[in-house]
């Protein structure tokens, strides 16, 4: 599946347009995490656990938009974007979106 933020894809033409495709993951921070979240809040440096946790949340939006775009028969997903929000005190939901569509295959 080729993605791009852009509106086009140099050197292909989109043979047809299929429309919106979306994948979200929503994750909740646990106890072990914000403990060491707490220290590094003393000490300064990057909290690697919420890194590892947004990283994973990411992921599996891109991987479900994808799937989404798959089952509408789609090859490329072009303007993607992806947002994130607070949905509740420690968790976060990510959002990955774009427009799918059919680019020619040569």
């Amino acid at each position: 599946m080729l993605i791009t933020t852009s509106e086009n894809i140099p050197g292909k033409k989109v043979v047809s347009t299929i429309g919106y495709v979306k994948g979200s993951s929503a994750r909740a921070r646990h106890a072990v995490a914000d403990i060491f979240a707490s220290l590094k809040n003393v000490v300064g440096g990057e909290v690697e656990e919420y890194s590892r946790l947004l990283q994973q949340t990411r992921d599996q939006a891109v991987e479900r938009m994808i799937a989404d775009a798959e089952k509408k028969g789609a090859n490329a997903i072009i303007c993607f974007r992806i947002q994130s929000s607070t949905i509740a005190q420690g968790a976060s939901e990510v959002v990955a979106y774009g427009t799918a569509v059919v680019i020619e295959s040569n």
